[in-house]
């Protein structure tokens, strides 16, 4: 069966939003995901976007607000901003390996944004990742440890430069095979590429 290869960052929005869909799309075809974090301001200037981010445009975050609200109403749930300070995504990203090395990506990636995202915390604060090791079973001294460590360093590193080789420029980012889709509103079309292509 194919893989999808879903490349995300967990300070994105709708990659939070794909991800509520994501997994059922995936057992109806048989397949299997693939988590790669990445850094997605990384992505985006690697493919030469270097357009200002959307808070800096009222008019596009005005918009941004209202078709969160859309899709949050769509999925049955909502996406919840800290207002603690600036995010930094890249501690649980990184913690991302220690997931898959436990073989437990999904649920990880799930807590992750159900903690984030689904309840306001803020994105790489340790109470945060703490409670998200403890919701997974795992040491949270071994989890942050491994998230500084030069291990996730590197994975994460080799994990951002393998998706820019694939054409990875922004997030979420669906592939199988050589077809890419991007966005959340693109699944209904990874689901009929499926559909087409799973016997």
């Amino acid at each position: 069966m194919p893989t999808i290869d879903f490349y995300f960052d967990f300070v994105s929005p709708y990659a939070f939003f794909a991800h509520h869909r994501l997994p059922e799309i995936a057992r109806k075809h048989g397949c299997e995901i693939a988590y790669h974090p990445i850094d997605l301001n990384a992505a985006k200037l690697a493919a030469g976007n270097t357009a200002p981010p959307t808070a800096a445009i009222p008019s596009k975050l005005k918009y941004a607000i209202a078709d969160f609200q859309r899709w949050g109403k769509r999925y049955g749930t909502s996406l919840a901003f800290s207002q603690e300070g600036a995010p930094n995504s890249e501690p649980a990203n990184k913690g991302t390996f220690y997931a898959i090395d436990r073989g437990q990506a999904e649920a990880y990636v799930t807590a992750m944004w159900r903690a984030t995202f689904g309840s306001g915390g803020l994105h790489g604060k340790e109470e945060v990742l703490r409670a998200v090791a403890a919701e997974m079973g795992w040491n949270g001294d071994d989890f942050l440890a491994f998230t500084a460590s030069d291990e996730a360093a590197k994975r994460y590193a080799e994990s951002n430069e393998k998706a820019q080789a694939r054409g990875v420029f922004g997030a979420p980012i669906m592939i199988v095979g050589d077809e890419l889709w991007w966005g959340n509103d693109r699944l209904d079309f990874l689901d009929e590429h499926l559909a087409e292509i799973c016997p």
